[in-house]
C-alpha cells in the first residue's frame, strides 16, 4: 500500500473514532483545538473502539517500518500531522511512535507537546514568529519563518498578559483560548516586578533531575467540578531575567541578563548535555488530545517554589550581544541574518556569558542562543537553539513586551 494511502486511512480512522466518541459521550460542544499541534494532557481511559481497531494487529516489523517511513518523509507542518495520527491509532502504535520520534536536539523538529520543553537543535536554530494582539493582550507563537497568507501556521504556545497591582503576569498555555491555571493547557508563566526590570520564569513542572513531586496527589487527575478554576497549578522558578536600569537616560539598546537555573553552564561545554524532560510531570500520556466530553484538569498543589538542579554546578548565564553604532544609519546594528527588518528597542540577541574557567570554545561563545526582533506591525521573529527550549525562549521574549520606563 502506498505511503499516502496509509496516511489518508489513518486520518479517516481518527475522524471515525472522534465521531463514535461524540455520539457516546457528553453532547456539550467543546472548542476546537486543531489550531495547535501541541495538545494538552489527556484522560486516562481510552475507548475500547481504539484498541479493537484492525490496525492494532499489524506485525510489529511492518508497523515499525510504516511509522519510520512516515516520520522521515513528513518533516514539516502541516504534513507532519501524519505522525500525530499514527500515535492516535492505538496504544501499540503510540509506543512505537514515541520510540521513533527524536527530540528537537537530535532531529531539529517539533512533534509532540513535550518537544516544547526540550532543548532545541545545536546547529541550526528553530525559526518561529510571535504575533501580538493589543486588544486582547495575547501573544501567539507560531512555528514558521514568517506569517503565511492562509494563516495555516502551526500554533506552538500562547500567552496572555495579566496586569496586577504590583506586578504583571504572562500566563503561558498550549492553546489560544484557555489561560486558566487549573487547565491541562497551562505550562508556566512569566512574572515581572513593579518596575518591569526583573522577571521570573515559572515552569509548571520541576526540572527533570529532581524526579520528585512536591505534592503527593499531584499525579492524580480530577474532574473539573472538583477543583476551583482559581486554584493555580504548581510553579517552579527555573530562570530569572534582569534589565539594567538606564539612570542617565543614555541612548542605546536594553541590557539583558538571564540566569537559567535549570540549565547548567556545562551544557554548552564540549560533550555537555542539557536537561531533557521526556514527559510532563502530571501527564498520564501526553500524546493524545482529550476526547470530546472529557473534563480533566491539573490538581492543585503548592505555591511557587524556586528550585535549582541538584549537582549541576553553576547555572547558565545569558547576556545580550552588544550592537555597534552605525554612523551612516545613525542607529545601533546587529547581524540578524535577514530575520529582523524593523528597528526596535525590543530587538536582541542572547549569547552565553562565560569565563575562561568554563572551557567553552570561542565559537560557542559567539553563537546566538536566542534571537528576537521586529519584522512588522505586531509581528516578531523568534529563533532559538540549544540549550534553550521553546518554552524558555518564549518566556524570555515575552519579557521584552512589558513596559520598562526605567530601562529606556
Amino acid at each position: 500500500m502506498p505511503l499516502k494511502s496509509v496516511v489518508r486511512e489513518l486520518k479517516e480512522l481518527k475522524d471515525g473514532i472522534g465521531s463514535i466518541s461524540r455520539r457516546g459521550g457528553d453532547s456539550r460542544h467543546w472548542p476546537c483545538r486543531s489550531k495547535s499541534h501541541v495538545v494538552p494532557d489527556l484522560a486516562t481511559t481510552e475507548p475500547e473502539v481504539i484498541e479493537q481497531s484492525p490496525w492494532a494487529n499489524l506485525p510489529p516489523e511492518l508497523l515499525l517500518d510504516i511509522i519510520r517511513r512516515i516520520e522521515e518523509s513528513e518533516t514539516t507542518w502541516p504534513a507532519r500531522a501524519a505522525v500525530i495520527f499514527c500515535a492516535l491509532v492505538c496504544r501499540s502504535w503510540r509506543e512505537i511512535t514515541k520510540e521513533i520520534v527524536k527530540t528537537p536536539e537530535q532531529c531539529g523538529r517539533l512533534t509532540f507537546p513535550i518537544s516544547l520543553k526540550q532543548p532545541g537543535p545545536r546547529d541550526s536554530p528553530i525559526q518561529c514568529y510571535i504575533r501580538r494582539d493589543r486588544l486582547t493582550s495575547t501573544y501567539l507563537l507560531y512555528h514558521a519563518l514568517v506569517p503565511s497568507e492562509g494563516e495555516n501556521d502551526k500554533l506552538l504556545l500562547a500567552a496572555k498578559k495579566v496586569r496586577k497591582a504590583t506586578c504583571t503576569d504572562f500566563v503561558i498555555s498550549l492553546v489560544a483560548n484557555d489561560f486558566s491555571r487549573a487547565s491541562n493547557a497551562y505550562i508556566g508563566k512569566l512574572r515581572s516586578n513593579f518596575l518591569g526590570t526583573k522577571f521570573t520564569i515559572y515552569d509548571s513542572q520541576p526540572p527533570c533531575e529532581l524526579g520528585v513531586q512536591p505534592f503527593s496527589r499531584s499525579t492524580r487527575r480530577y474532574h473539573s467540578k472538583q477543583i476551583s478554576p482559581k486554584l493555580p497549578a504548581c510553579n517552579y522558578s527555573v530562570g530569572s531575567i534582569t534589565y539594567e536600569l538606564n539612570v542617565l537616560r543614555t541612548r542605546g539598546p536594553r541590557r539583558i541578563h538571564c540566569i537559567m537555573h535549570s540549565i547548567p553552564v556545562t551544557a554548552i561545554q564540549e560533550g555537555g548535555t542539557a536537561p531533557t524532560p521526556l514527559s510532563f510531570a502530571n501527564s498520564v500520556d501526553e500524546l493524545l488530545p482529550p476526547m470530546p466530553g472529557s473534563k480533566w484538569t491539573s490538581s492543585p498543589s503548592l505555591p511557587a517554589t524556586p528550585v535549582l538542579s541538584p549537582g549541576a554546578g553553576e547555572p547558565l548565564i545569558l547576556r545580550n550581544k552588544a550592537p555597534r553604532w552605525h554612523e551612516q544609519l545613525q542607529c545601533w546594528c546587529l547581524n540578524f541574518k535577514g530575520r529582523v527588518t524593523v528597528a526596535s528597542v525590543k530587538n536582541f540577541q542572547l549569547v552565553a556569558a562565560v569565563e575562561q574557567l568554563h572551557n567553552v570554545t570561542p565559537e560557542e561563545q559567539e553563537k546566538s542562543i536566542l534571537q528576537f526582533g521586529k519584522i512588522g506591525t505586531d509581528i516578531f521573529t523568534m529563533d532559538y537553539r540549544y540549550p534553550l527550549s521553546a518554552f524558555q525562549a518564549f518566556a524570555i521574549c515575552l519579557s521584552s513586551f512589558d513596559t520598562k520606563p526605567a530601562c529606556e
